[in-house]
């Protein structure tokens, strides 16, 4: 409550809202949150219904409003009509952050809430500057946005962008990407080092290196099980790839080469997103005047015989990874990383988050601060 007390004591002419999430005792939670000069309560949409309704009792006679947030309510729709019934001043559509992760929007039902009900509708979970806008074309009359403003570097301006989108939302691009091209685009704005942290420090191939420092690469993989140096199956799976593959290649052996620059050329006419060897890759000084980024175990002068031995587009293991044909490959001069596609939108999601906190921290320490302090470690070490 003491954080409702400095806001109000700090903005007495705004409306404070206390998301406190109320799953029971309703009567007294709404009752501290007003005392503390909450102007609106949240309580969860999934309480029990007595408890809705000993909340809206409460709100009542504190003079508050109460707002209800439908976060993994199984039918929102059903229960937003309920909760108008019973009195509530505000229905919130909301995703929490987990569920965020794996892909749910909550914009995605605020339009049927808005049609269902007539109390005003907020929207919440993951917004930022165009969601608001698709919020607010959606019908919400409330946007309600966290992580996108607190979480960034620069705080005014991220907060100035979503203010100006609420205002004129026709103005932003409101259309919502293919899933694929959402996917794409975080990979394309996080490191491998972000990427390794969303997963637990798994998923990074093992000895895979880039032969041209510089080069950012994201696509999804196109497999290929060679040995030797054959290099019939690599240069076939460049006819098989679409824009935006990532050819991905089991060799075997480190001392000759089932790659080079003519194989590099053929890639960048059929906009191959990079390749990946575990073994070696040779023609260097071709292949770095190049764009199409190469990682690889090393590089040599021999290269093998094309005798056509292997597979291409089955479940193989490159830089002691599981790699399976369609999995997201993201590569920098860091290394490589290798995403289970069933886990793609999760992972890339979760990595934007850690690249969103770190940026945080460079502020902090550009400021003045050291590591140490930023992370709290003697707070947090064990004793």
């Amino acid at each position: 409550m003491e954080a409702v007390r400095t806001l109000k004591k700090a903005f007495p002419d705004n409306i404070i809202l206390a998301d406190m999430k109320v799953a029971d005792t309703g009567a007294i939670e709404v009752e501290m949150a007003s005392k503390a000069g909450a102007d609106i309560v949240m309580v969860l949409a999934g309480a029990d219904d007595s408890t809705i309704i000993e909340s809206v009792k409460a709100a009542k006679k504190y003079g508050v409003k109460l707002m209800a947030d439908l976060i993994s309510v199984d039918d929102p729709i059903t229960r937003a009509r309920k909760l108008e019934q019973m009195g509530v001043d505000y229905i919130n559509v909301h995703s929490g952050i987990d569920q965020q992760m794996v892909g749910r929007d909550p914009l995605d039902i605020v339009s049927e809430v808005v049609k269902e009900v007539s109390i005003p509708v907020a929207a919440a979970g993951g917004l930022d500057a165009a969601g608001c806008a698709r919020a607010v074309l959606a019908g919400a009359s409330i946007v309600i946005v966290g992580g996108n403003i607190i979480r960034s570097a620069d705080v005014h301006t991220s907060a100035r962008k979503v203010r100006d989108a609420v205002d004129s939302p026709s103005v932003i691009q409101v259309s919502k990407p293919s899933q694929d091209s959402e996917i794409r685009k975080l990979l394309l704005e996080v490191s491998t080092a972000n990427i390794s942290d969303a997963m637990h420090r798994k998923g990074v191939m093992k000895d895979i290196r880039p032969m041209l420092k510089g080069k950012k690469m994201v696509g999804t993989a196109i497999t290929v099980q060679t040995f030797g140096g054959d290099w019939a199956k690599p240069v076939e799976a460049i006819d098989m790839a679409k824009d935006g593959d990532v050819i991905v290649i089991y060799n075997g052996r480190r001392d000759v080469a089932p790659w080079g620059g003519l194989a590099t050329l053929s890639c960048l006419n059929k906009g191959v997103a990079g390749v990946v060897i575990d073994g070696a890759v040779r023609d260097i000084d071709d292949i770095s005047t190049m764009s199409l980024p190469v990682f690889a175990s090393s590089y040599v002068p021999n290269a093998g015989e094309p005798k056509g031995f292997g597979e291409i587009n089955t479940e193989i293991t490159c830089g002691s990874q599981t790699v399976k044909p369609g999995d997201y490959i993201v590569g920098d001069d860091n290394g490589v990383v290798v995403i289970p596609k069933e886990n793609a939108y999760e992972i890339a999601r979760r990595a934007k988050e850690v690249e969103k906190t770190e940026k945080r921290l460079f502020e902090e320490i550009k400021r003045g601060a050291t590591l140490s302090e930023v992370m709290q470690l003697k707070k947090w070490e064990k004793q």
